[in-house]
């Protein structure tokens, strides 16, 4: 079945983009899909409090219209969102990008906190002041859209970031669904490559590179969705 067969009436599918912990749906603004894909950006609401990835993923999923075709595209926390979806939801396709599928693919700081939880005791506003120090030292790539990621950082809640720190670092999840497609860049400092399995590598793509490297993810992107509809 063609991209034709797509393009009219209920036929349209519907693309939902998660975006990262530190971004928002700026993250896709290069991310030009055509006519026969509706887009819609997923909202984050602030997490309870202890809440697991499984039970917030659970919450988002309200936000989802399964009547329709859909897809799901998420960058970094978003990826990880995703993941858990599958566990109950059928999209035609699940594309991950600069994120990580299970426990086992996030980095060893993430995976020591959980039994050295030192997150528990770092004030809230902290954990917030840290990341917007931090993301230009571990991720430089992100100053070709400094005004734009610093923006995107400053607009998150501190309470958002504690409580969505303390869910990756206490992320439990030990498979990897064999449908989720995953991109991922040679130079992501934040989840760095050697931990993840990976279906499309981005030549010294960055964790931001979904922007930073916008047109090259689109076309990508645009090709692994025209391949799938036509299956």
């Amino acid at each position: 079945m063609g991209l034709s067969n797509f393009s009219f009436g209920n036929n349209i599918t519907w693309v939902y983009f998660f975006s990262g912990q530190g971004s928002d749906e700026r993250i896709f603004e290069k991310i030009n899909l055509n006519s026969n894909f509706q887009i819609v950006h997923v909202n984050y609401p602030i997490p309870k409090k202890g809440a697991t990835m499984a039970e917030y993923a659970r919450e988002i999923s309200q936000q989802i219209d399964t009547s329709q075709k859909y897809i799901f595209i998420g960058v970094s926390l978003g990826g990880m969102i995703c993941s858990e979806l599958a566990d109950f939801l059928t999209p035609e396709n699940i594309i991950v990008i600069s994120s990580a599928k299970c426990r086992k693919e996030l980095p060893f700081r993430y995976r020591f906190q959980k039994s050295v939880p030192l997150n528990k005791i770092t004030p809230k506003k902290l954990i917030k002041i840290g990341a917007q120090a931090l993301q230009p030292i571990v991720e430089p790539d992100r100053s070709k859209n400094k005004d734009v990621f610093k923006s995107m950082l400053k607009n998150k809640d501190a309470k958002y970031y504690k409580r969505t720190v303390n869910m990756i670092i206490n992320w439990d999840r030990e498979k990897i669904n064999s449908k989720i497609i995953h991109i991922h860049g040679t130079n992501d400092h934040t989840i760095p490559i050697r931990n993840v399995q990976v279906n499309f590598i981005i030549d010294k793509g960055s964790h931001m590179m979904t922007l930073t490297r916008g047109e090259e993810i689109n076309n990508l992107i645009q090709s692994i969705l025209t391949k799938g509809i036509q299956n």
